[in-house]
Formats: structure tokens, C-alpha cells, sequence
């Protein structure tokens, strides 16, 4: 992804907004971004990066947002969850972005109230660029919407990004599955444990955001209204669906562990049954060469000079009648 303006610090954007006009101001100081908060409008602040604790108790406090949320926002491994206090609603999820072939999560908290957003991510990606640009436009519903479903249009880009990756997964596993049929590589083991990982790092962030939006989509309250009650559950119905999928994928992925090592057991068998099959010609062929090896002077056809291609003429004989016996016997 393409990564945003960088500021000296925290990148901290605020973006005002009405039906009939939108101001947005980038890479400003907490504190000012903290004084929009109570206009006649709707104000919403993202900031990038991991505010430090004490300064952002005490800017939460001009807000009415409790120290235990700010504490929340800035301890990086939160469990997903949904909190209300008295004023605002308090939602912790997972965002999943794909880096270097890999599955990265991060947190991002989101606060609102009744006419304010607040957001706090980790990453300076463009993972909300999209909102900002539908706010841009003046024909847009969430121009003239409220902070709920600013945060509807939030989490469903995150619930969308799961689906994204997930589809991405489900494909190759199912490339691993074909691969699998027609060889055991060593590297496709590794590819298999790979593709773990990043199942287990999707599954963390996809089901407990199933909850929370299964949370937010039966919550009664006055912050969320009645009329965007129903793309609450859009998008709690989307993140089952990536939820259900996340799930598949660690099945059929569990499938191809298991056809992998079916394969590898019957490789190996394939070979212990060669040796074995080797090993078992050579025990008559290493008696007769050893019965001729013998030093008595009394040995049938020592002395013969058709001796030597007669013993190799019986060993030969006695090699093809053993392999007629395993083929008869469906043992080759």
C-alpha cells in the first residue's frame, strides 16, 4: 500500500465535515486536533502511531473519554471488543494488510460520540483513503449521515480487507492441494506452514471482530440510530462470512497436511518395498555366489568350462522367477 504524508511526530488528520461543506486540516498538534471536538458538525481525528499514554489521559479527559479507553488505545495486543461509558462507544478490531507475502495485523481503536470520531492505528497506511475520499464528495450518504455510520463505513473497510486476503489465501491453498496430488516437495511443506501462520494471524483478528460487530449490530443505544442499525449488520453478516471462510481455509489446508504426508508415507513405502524387493532377490543370488566361493576341491562344475555361464545363467533365471512370484501376487 501506498503510505501517507509523514509528520515530525504522531500523523494526526482532522477531517469537519456537514452536508454542505468539509474542512480537513493534516498534521497538526493533539491538542488542537482535541479542540474540534464539540462543534456543530461532524469531526473526525485519525491519528497514526501510538500517542504517549499520560499526554492522551489528558487530552481524553476534555473529551469525556475515560483513562481506562486511552489506556486501552495505546497497549498494542488489545483483544477486539466494544465498550459504551456514558458519553461514546469505545471499538478495538484487528486491520490485516498483506506485506512481503505476508499477513501482518495491527490495532485500531475507534472512539465516537455524538458528533465526533476518533481513530488511533499503528501503521501509516492508506487504509481509510477510500472513506476520506466518499467524504469528498458532496453527494455521498456519509455526508449526511452521523458518526455511526462513519464508523459502519470504517469497519466495513476492514471487514473488506479480510475478505480480500482471505480470497487471496483460499486460492493458493487450493493451488497447494493440486500440487500436493502430483508431487510431495519438501518446499510445499514449507508453503503449507506458511500459509498456517497466516491463518492463525487472520483467525485472530477475523473472529473476535465477529463478536464485536455481532455487538454493535444488537446494541441499543442512543449513539447508534435506528436507521443504521441494519448496515451494522451488513457488516456483521460480511465478517461471518470471512469468519466461515477463515475456517474452510484452515480445514482444507489441514487436508492438504494431511494428503502431503499420505503421499510422503506412500513414497516411502514405495521405496522400502524396492529395497525390500532387492534385498530379497539378492538372498538365493548371495547363497549360490557364495556356495561356489567355497574352497573345496569336490564342487559341481569347478571344473567345467561352461561352469561360470551356467551359475550365471541359474542366478539369472532364479532373479526373473522371483519377479514373475511378486508380480503374480500383486506385490510389484
Amino acid at each position: 500500500m501506498q503510505q501517507e504524508k509523514t509528520c515530525p511526530q504522531l500523523s494526526i488528520r482532522v477531517i469537519d465535515y456537514t452536508r454542505d461543506r468539509l474542512e480537513e486540516r493534516e498534521c497538526i498538534e493533539l491538542t488542537e486536533a482535541w479542540s474540534w471536538i464539540g462543534r456543530e458538525t461532524v469531526t473526525w481525528i485519525d491519528v497514526v502511531g501510538v500517542p504517549e499514554h499520560g499526554e492522551l489521559v489528558a487530552l481524553g479527559k476534555q473529551a469525556g473519554i475515560h483513562p481506562l479507553t486511552m489506556e486501552d488505545i495505546t497497549a498494542p495486543d488489545q483483544r477486539p471488543k466494544v465498550e459504551e461509558f456514558e458519553s461514546y462507544i469505545a471499538v478495538i478490531v484487528r486491520m490485516l494488510s498483506a506485506r512481503d507475502d505476508n499477513v501482518a495485523g495491527e490495532q485500531v481503536s475507534l472512539v465516537f460520540g455524538e458528533n465526533y470520531v476518533i481513530t488511533f492505528r499503528e501503521q501509516p497506511f492508506q487504509v481509510f483513503a477510500q472513506v476520506r475520499e466518499r467524504l469528498k464528495n458532496e453527494q455521498s450518504v456519509l455526508r449526511r449521515a452521523g458518526p455511526d455510520f462513519l464508523v459502519y463505513t470504517l469497519l466495513d473497510i476492514i471487514v473488506s480487507a479480510y475478505l480480500t486476503i482471505l480470497d487471496e489465501i483460499d486460492d493458493r491453498v487450493e493451488d497447494l492441494q493440486s500440487e500436493v496430488l502430483v508431487s510431495a516437495d519438501r518446499l510445499v511443506l514449507k508453503r503449507i506452514y506458511a500459509l498456517k501462520e497466516r491463518l492463525v494471524t487472520i483467525r485472530r483478528a477475523v473472529v473476535p471482530a465477529r463478536e464485536v460487530l455481532g455487538s454493535l449490530a444488537g446494541r441499543e443505544s442512543d449513539l447508534i440510530r435506528k436507521e443504521t442499525a441494519p448496515y451494522f449488520r451488513d457488516a456483521y453478516d460480511r465478517c461471518i462470512q470471512a469468519a466461515e471462510i477463515a475456517e474452510y481455509s484452515r480445514d482444507t489446508l489441514a487436508g492438504v497436511m494431511d494428503l502431503y504426508t499420505s503421499n510422503q508415507s506412500n513414497h516411502q513405502a514405495e521405496i522400502t518395498t524396492f529395497l525390500t524387493i532387492v534385498a530379497t532377490i539378492f538372498i538365493p543370488l548371495s547363497f549360490i555366489t557364495g556356495y561356489y566361493g567355497m574352497n573345496f576341491e569336490n564342487i559341481p562344475l569347478v571344473d567345467s568350462p561352461w561352469g561360470f555361464y551356467f551359475v550365471v545363467l541359474l542366478m539369472i533365471g532364479v532373479s526373473a522367477a522371483m519377479l514373475l512370484y511378486f508380480r503374480k501376487n500383486g506385490w510389484i
